[in-house]
């Protein structure tokens, strides 16, 4: 299994009676794939991601964003979270680069949920290596680099429709990602 690649959002007073309006801004800003629906589940977890969900709902077409925040409404206590899953478009190696669709889940943490980073917002952005210059595929470099500019301007986007006050780009694996980029990039070179 890959590393996965997150975004962590905290933003100014967070409190439990508006963390879903802070999540439902956070979707309505995320540029969800117009290739495949977009959202593909709502998942709730109480106390920490280890404990088994109190509610999953799998979507067949695209949901509205109201009544997803209207479904996770039933479930706002400060010790749950809520994750949506689904796909964003990124550039990807089949035989070629063409833009497809790639898994991402959104998640709001309540503030009593076990939550190591105690970030409020984060994004599972997807596999590391989709970021990275892969040196054995053509134009790696370039690729990398669009798949990087697209969380810099969603990290802008969400910037501007929430009050971000810090955001961390972290990779599964631990390594700092700045020098997983600056590493890949040297041996090109």
């Amino acid at each position: 299994m890959p590393d996965l690649l997150y975004l962590s959002l905290w933003t100014r007073d967070f409190r439990v009676e508006n963390m879903l309006d802070r999540f439902e801004r956070l979707l309505r800003v995320f540029p969800f794939s117009r290739l495949r629906p977009g959202i593909s589940s709502l998942r709730v977890q109480a106390i920490a991601e280890t404990e088994p969900p109190l509610f999953e709902q799998a979507f067949v077409g695209q949901p509205e964003i109201g009544q997803l925040i209207a479904t996770a409404e039933e479930f706002r206590h400060p010790d749950c979270a809520f994750v949506v899953e689904g796909w964003w478009e990124l550039w990807q190696w089949k035989q070629e680069w063409r833009l497809l669709p790639s898994r991402v889940a959104l998640f709001c943490f309540g503030p009593e949920f076990d939550n190591e980073l105690g970030d409020h917002l984060r994004i599972e952005l997807g596999a590391e290596k989709q970021f990275l210059p892969q040196l054995s595929l053509p134009q790696a470099e370039l690729i990398a680099r669009s798949n990087l500019r697209s969380v810099v301007r969603l990290a802008e986007d969400v910037g501007k429709a929430l009050p971000v006050v810090q955001r961390q780009l972290w990779s599964e694996s631990g390594e700092n990602f700045a020098a997983l980029v600056d590493a890949a990039l040297s041996q090109e070179a």
